[in-house]
């Protein structure tokens, strides 16, 4: 599992009294630095592990690339300044610790001729903590992006054993979770109910990030026909990934908040909260799952 967990001393307490002092399993988590032709983009607090894909499905979320096809590399900046990087690219400070040693922190992402550089600005410079994917933003405007897709049309049906099936599939796929207890997850699934991806991390928006940007690796964006199933709750911030990239329902084990349930229903997209056991609320787009 590498840095995606680490081992911790811990002392176990019953009815107010030590039984033991042992190693206990505790999930990562480190920064990692997003930049974009050299220049520094985001900072957000992540579970190591598919990273590349993060970055990937976090440029999609902000609406700066449209697919994978935009991006002509992604790769750890592992040097000094000068120094040379895994696959020949020349490194970057603040990717080494202070023995030197690469620390896998930093990315850079090199865009694809003739796509944009974002703007490097108080609206486009992010810091996120592992439970707040907008803590970056400036403005209010910066929050609301328009999507370069619509799901309002998607014909994706599924019936309902099926939505209420997805959360006990992704739990079953959770490996990290089972070892540490301590991580959200997302996957993506078809009308069949099949997951064809999960990600994890100690970050909600990170693991949605992750999920999104290994399915545009493989050339899967827009997500039309798909399903984003999230282990905990529909925020704002989870429904605006997922219209960034067209995926036209979120299923959630939790609560939404009433800026999901409204930018869901604005852009035709099917939201189902506190999917457990055998029942589900649909908040918006009912049309897609097919009742008794």
């Amino acid at each position: 599992m590498g840095r995606a967990t680490a081992r911790r001393v811990v002392t176990r307490v019953r009815a107010g009294v030590a039984t033991a002092v042992r190693p206990d399993t505790v999930v990562g988590e480190e920064p990692l630095e997003i930049r974009v032709g050299g220049r520094a983009l985001a900072v957000t607090m992540r579970t190591p592990g598919d990273d590349m894909d993060l970055a990937l499905g976090f440029l999609l979320g902000e609406g700066l690339i449209g697919s994978a096809a935009d991006v002509t590399s992604i790769r750890y900046c592992i040097g000094q300044d000068g120094a040379i990087g895994q696959d020949g690219a020349v490194g970057r400070d603040g990717a080494v610790d202070a023995e030197g040693r690469p620390t896998y922190n930093v990315l850079d992402v090199v865009l694809a001729p003739g796509v944009a550089l974002p703007e490097v600005d108080l609206t486009r410079n992010f810091y996120t903590t592992s439970s707040c994917g907008l803590c970056g933003k400036a403005s209010i405007d910066a929050v609301r992006l328009r999507s370069r897709f619509t799901v309002a049309d998607d014909p994706l049906r599924l019936d309902a054993a099926t939505v209420t099936g997805l959360p006990d599939a992704l739990r079953a796929a959770q490996r990290l979770f089972a070892t540490t207890g301590g991580l959200h997850a997302a996957a993506l699934a078809g009308a069949d109910g099949v997951l064809r991806a999960v990600r994890e991390d100690v970050g909600r928006h990170n693991a949605v990030d992750k999920v999104i940007g290994a399915a545009a690796r493989d050339g899967l964006v827009p997500l039309a026909g798909q399903v984003l199933v999230v282990s905990g709750r529909a925020s704002f911030e989870l429904v605006q990934k997922a219209l960034m990239a067209g995926v036209p329902m979120l299923v959630a084990v939790s609560a939404p908040s009433t800026l999901a349930v409204d930018l869901a229903d604005e852009a035709g997209m099917t939201l189902a909260g506190f999917v457990r056991g055998d029942s589900m609320n649909l908040y918006t787009g009912a049309h897609r799952v097919t009742l008794a």
